[in-house]
């Protein structure tokens, strides 16, 4: 066996900042045992730290194992037990036996291909669902970090835009596209009057298991962005977000006069015929039509200038008999 001070070169020789599925589950003795043995073909003598830098080149630098290990949640077990089968018949062979370095390349390679032709079938994560939310049922292994990775996506998913008219019924549900864990709680928050992500303007208004807000008739109060966020345990899992716009009832009266109003006029503020009648002419009227207008305005004029001063003429004239009283008054 090495000692102690061979053990930790053999070590910090095995974990390497390039890791693989080896150094995930094999262990640091096994790999001793493994390499006690190796003798350097050049110069004839025992060298354990050659066949650590032979299982980094062999397993550590191999994308194609690296991808054989990205299983599905739950399948490292089957990984383990996958490579514990190409390695531990290895160990027992070579524990305290010399053997050729050539030897050892030749079946850690054997080894190495078996690994990835078992592994290549066990099942593959299900997949990560875009484009937010903590998704730990997509999660994939990773050889390199020993551990199973997130899918990665931010926690707040994009703002959906909802527009009602004033006084209708709102429904809101807190749906996302991936698999939620059994146990959840759902806190429903409200940002008013403003389209937002920032989680200090939100006050709380719901908490429970519900993932459907219901607003039964909405009004101007109510517009403003709602944040729908679901909790497994202590653990966020994500955040939905509405942005819901509410249209007061006038204004909706309004628009509609408004466009009826502009489909009922053509260009040049020609209205349009009724149903079923004859097309508006868009030419002037004729000369001879406005002849004939302009002459009965003129004749019209004349004739109530002559009424006007006909009706004078008998104030003048009146009591003509008083004359000649006069005469004689004057003559007298």
């Amino acid at each position: 066996m090495c000692t102690s001070a061979l053990w930790l070169v053999c070590v910090s020789l095995l974990f390497s900042p390039s890791l693989s599925c080896y150094q995930c589950f094999v262990d640091v003795e096994d790999s001793l045992r493994l390499c006690w043995g190796y003798i350097l073909p050049e110069h004839n003598v025992r060298n354990v730290d050659a066949c650590f830098k032979m299982l980094d080149s062999i397993f550590n630098n191999n994308e194609s194992i690296i991808d054989a290990g990205r299983v599905g949640e739950g399948y490292d077990v089957q990984l383990k037990e996958i490579l514990d089968a190409q390695i531990l018949p290895l160990v027992e062979e070579f524990d305290n036996q010399l053997n050729n370095g050539t030897v050892y390349e030749e079946r850690l390679q054997t080894a190495a291909d078996n690994f990835i032709a078992a592994a290549s079938k066990l099942p593959r994560v299900s997949g990560c669902v875009p484009p937010c939310g903590f998704q730990s049922a997509g999660a994939v292994y990773n050889c390199i970090t020993c551990q199973y990775d997130s899918c990665e996506f931010p926690l707040d998913c994009p703002v959906r835009e909802i527009e009602v008219m004033e006084y209708s019924r709102v429904q809101m549900w807190c749906e996302v596209p991936f698999h939620l864990p059994a146990h959840i709680e759902v806190i429903w928050r409200f940002a008013g009057e403003v389209k937002t992500q920032q989680v200090d303007q939100f006050k709380e208004v719901t908490a429970g298991v519900d993932r459907l807000y219901s607003i039964p008739s909405s009004s101007l109060q109510h517009q403003g962005t709602y944040q729908c966020e679901i909790y497994s345990g202590q653990t966020s899992v994500v955040r939905v977000y509405y942005y819901l716009t509410v249209t007061p009832q006038v204004v909706v009266g309004h628009t509609e006069l408004q466009e009826i109003f502009d489909l009922s006029v053509l260009p040049g503020g020609q209205l349009l015929p009724a149903p079923g009648g004859p097309p508006h002419s868009p030419l002037l009227p004729s000369t001879l039509l406005l002849d004939a207008c302009l002459t009965a305005l003129l004749l019209l004029l004349f004739l109530s200038l002559g009424a006007l001063y006909f009706s004078s003429v008998p104030e003048r004239t009146s009591h003509p008999e008083q004359q000649p009283d006069r005469d004689e008054d004057l003559g007298s």
